[in-house]
């Protein structure tokens, strides 16, 4: 890697949160941490996350690589002195002047960063186009890769919890089945006679020499001589396809699900753009969802409460028994542990159930006498269910 324009306005150590000094184990625990907390599959919502994301990955690129790192210091040092240094001397990307056996640098890169500074101040008159890469030209720059898709599913609240597959149906840019997404008709495009492949010129004004993208290939390295006439020598065609999705268990209502590599095609065999699935879940007549806890409420009788039982309650699996002790509370909310939502890493939130008291709403004659059996007994226990309540002072 030679030194790039945007250089001069990035600061990767302030991006990482590490000082120049930093090692490189510094750098790979920093950009790691950085990584793990800003990663879009964790915030799918947040925008600001994701910038900051790819903020992270791309100062790890540059100082993650001992050379790139080195080329990056002497940069931005040379850009804190004012000046490209005497002669251009050791700068990286090898600006140097030309006869000297060094290597092309594109000083375009550098003032084009400034905004323009080479203009009105005759560097302009000396280079001329070479700072505007061949603008004027016609040729316009290919994508990199194919456009990002979105779409919607709606899930069941148990699929969601345990995640599914299904099956999708996308329109939009494929690869051209006719020449397999080259778009060549031989499926091999020839290689550029101007750049001989490596999609840049070389250009000597004076005593410098200068690198820019070849305008003939638009800096891909090659040329469709015979294009495909299905695709019109794009190597994508507009049509419906079906895929197959797999959304992991444990995806939440408006949720959105990145699917790498599954959006549009791009053009002539680039990497093809990623698929942003939003999810919405349907409400469970049963549970309801608190992070990866599963709720549910469960009826009881007074009996089971007072005198203590053992009842089946329901899972998303298969039901568990569950111990009530004697004198549990109406209310209270017992843990069945590792029976809610799958979690990274192979664990599982809980179940917790809330007892809940049901009153019959008919009492046959032997259960009303029972009854009143019981409710003498507890009031000549001394037992009164409002003892201790603040209410029972303003009585």
């Amino acid at each position: 890697m030679s030194a790039k324009p945007e250089w001069a306005e990035k600061d990767y150590y302030a991006d990482l949160g590490v000082s120049q000094k930093a090692s490189a184990d510094e750098i790979k625990r920093a950009y790691r941490k950085l990584a793990r907390d800003n990663h879009p599959d964790t915030h799918p919502d947040d925008p600001a996350k994701l910038d900051r994301f790819k903020r992270v990955a791309e100062a790890y690129e540059v100082l993650g690589d001992p050379q790139d790192r080195k080329e990056y210091d002497e940069f931005k040092a040379m850009i804190a002195r004012g000046g490209f240094g005497a002669g251009g001397a050791g700068f990286p990307g090898g600006f140097r002047a030309s006869g000297r056996g060094a290597r092309d640098f594109d000083l375009s890169d550098i003032l084009g960063a400034a905004g323009g500074a080479a203009q009105g101040s005759g560097l302009g008159d000396i280079f001329g186009g070479v700072f505007n890469r061949g603008a004027g030209s016609g040729h316009a720059a290919r994508p990199s890769r194919g456009a990002d898709v979105e779409t919607d599913v709606t899930l069941e609240f148990r699929e969601a919890a345990k995640g599914t597959t299904l099956p999708l149906q996308l329109s939009g840019n494929a690869p051209c089945t006719a020449c397999h997404g080259s778009g060549s008709t031989s499926g091999t495009p020839s290689t550029c006679g101007t750049c001989n492949g490596s999609g840049f010129t070389s250009k000597n004004r004076g005593a410098f020499g200068f690198s820019a993208p070849c305008s003939d290939c638009d800096g891909t390295g090659h040329k469709i001589t015979d294009p495909c006439p299905e695709c019109s020598a794009t190597g994508t065609v507009h049509r419906t396809r079906s895929i197959t999705v797999r959304i992991p268990a444990g995806v939440e209502d408006g949720q959105k699900v990145r699917l790498a590599g599954q959006g549009e095609a791009g053009p002539n065999g680039t990497p093809a753009g990623d698929l942003f699935v939003s999810v919405t879940v349907k409400p469970d007549p049963l549970f309801e969802r608190d992070g990866n806890d599963l709720l549910l409420t469960v009826p009881v009788s007074f009996a089971e409460l007072a005198l203590g039982d053992t009842i089946t309650v329901p899972t998303l699996d298969q039901p568990v028994r569950l111990k009530i002790q004697p004198g549990t509370p109406d209310g209270r909310t017992l843990r069945v542990r590792g029976r809610g939502i799958g979690k990274r890493g192979g664990t599982t939130g809980d179940l917790l159930v809330t007892v809940q008291v049901t009153v019959p709403e008919r009492l046959d004659a032997g259960a009303m006498s029972a009854l009143r059996t019981y409710a003498q007994a507890e009031k000549e226990s001394g037992f009164s269910p409002r003892a201790g309540w603040a209410g029972a002072r303003n009585q």
